[in-house]
This record gives structure tokens, C-alpha cells and sequence, in this order.
């Protein structure tokens, strides 16, 4: 099955972004026999009572953890943009995410911070989680993943500053490799205001490591 990705125009100030086309399920995709092939490989017996239907969930899992491919942006806003005014920081915290490392695909899991600035605008509360959500499911690392979702948020409001601050633990070093069972990781991105102004950044810090 060929790969093609389909591009969009998204509505200002979003830039481009693909979005990969509905695909009807299969009766036998080629998840499934790549999953079979697996089992074979290393010495199940995919016809046993318990593994008769693991490559169709795996299929369906996976279509699941990737739906991040196929959200469209200019859905997910759905115009949920208000004018406000309100100048001081907007944090939304312990959002909660899960995603796949691109590496081993396995999976890294934790919790995002996410704060930005308003310039006239605000956008609804719930959108930031689902823009979280958007970018965590996918083959991923933990660095592009707070990137990506710095700089959406930026495009949309055209804010004074964002900040986006996430802590993941990864199973690819807990399980595997290292065996380190209470490693976690954590990235941030500063933009704008952020960027520029310590005191900022500093209190935007401060509220990340409050509670924890």
C-alpha cells in the first residue's frame, strides 16, 4: 500500500500541514500480514486461540495511536477564537499525553504544560489539550513534539509569547536498553515574550513545578 500524503490549505494564520487521507480498513491489511510475519518470526504460532485476531488489533491500534496524522487543524480550532481582553499569562497544566517513540515504537507517555500570552485573542479551553493530543498521536520524539506544538499555538493567536514545558517517560529506556525505570525526560520551547523576558519564563517555571 503506497503512502501518499495528502497536503491542505489551512485558513491563515495556519501554515500547511498534511494530513493523511481516510483509508477504508481492510479485511487483510498489510499491518496485519507484517504482524503475522512478526509472530512467525520470533516463534508463535499466529493461527493459536489467543493470537487469531492480534494482527487486526493491532492494525486497529495503531490506527488509533497515529489519528494525530489524519486531524484536520482548521476542524480542531473549529473557530473557537475570542476576542478578549487580557494581557497577562493563560497556563493550562497536567495535560496529560500519550505517543510513540519513532525509534522503537514504543510508547512515551506524561504530562504537558502549555502557557502563552494573549494579543487580543484567547482560544477555548479545550482546544489546547486537543492540539497536545494531535501532535502526540504519531510516531514521535519528545524534543520535535513540544516544538510543534510551541509554534501551532503561535500561528493560530499570534500571541506575545508561548511556553510549552512537557515531561515524558519513555518506555524505550525502561523496558529495553538502559532499564532505567525512573529516568524521565523534559523539553521546553520559550517563544516571544518567553523568549525575551527572564521574569516570565521564570514564573511560567515556577507554576509548572507547583504541586508537583
Amino acid at each position: 500500500m503506497k503512502d501518499e500524503r495528502n497536503f491542505i490549505q489551512v485558513a491563515e494564520p495556519l501554515q500547511d500541514l498534511f494530513i493523511l487521507p481516510e483509508v477504508a480498513p481492510e479485511p487483510f491489511s498489510l499491518i496485519d500480514c507484517a504482524v503475522r510475519d512478526i509472530l512467525v518470526t520470533i516463534g508463535e504460532d499466529p493461527e493459536r486461540q489467543g493470537l487469531q485476531k492480534t494482527p487486526e488489533r493491532v492494525r486497529r491500534m495503531f490506527d488509533e495511536l497515529t489519528a494525530g496524522y489524519r486531524t484536520d487543524p482548521v476542524k480542531l480550532i473549529n473557530g473557537a477564537l475570542f476576542d478578549v481582553e487580557y494581557d497577562e499569562m493563560v497556563l493550562v497544566k497536567d495535560i496529560e499525553f500519550y505517543s510513540l517513540c519513532e525509534h522503537h515504537i514504543l510508547p512515551f507517555f506524561g504530562k504537558a504544560y502549555v502557557a502563552y500570552i494573549p494579543n487580543g485573542k484567547v482560544i477555548g479551553l479545550s482546544k489546547i489539550p486537543r492540539i497536545v493530543e494531535m501532535y502526540a498521536r504519531r510516531l514521535q520524539v519528545q524534543e520535535r513534539m513540544t516544538t510543534e506544538i510551541a509554534h501551532f499555538i503561535d500561528q493560530v493567536l499570534q500571541p506575545r509569547g508561548v511556553a510549552v514545558f512537557v515531561e515524558g517517560s519513555h518506555m524505550c529506556s525502561m523496558m529495553r536498553g538502559v532499564k532505567k525505570s525512573e529516568a524521565s525526560m523534559t523539553t521546553n520551547v520559550f517563544l516571544g515574550a518567553f523568549k525575551t523576558d527572564k521574569e516570565l519564563r521564570a514564573e511560567f517555571l515556577a507554576q509548572v513545578n507547583s504541586g508537583k
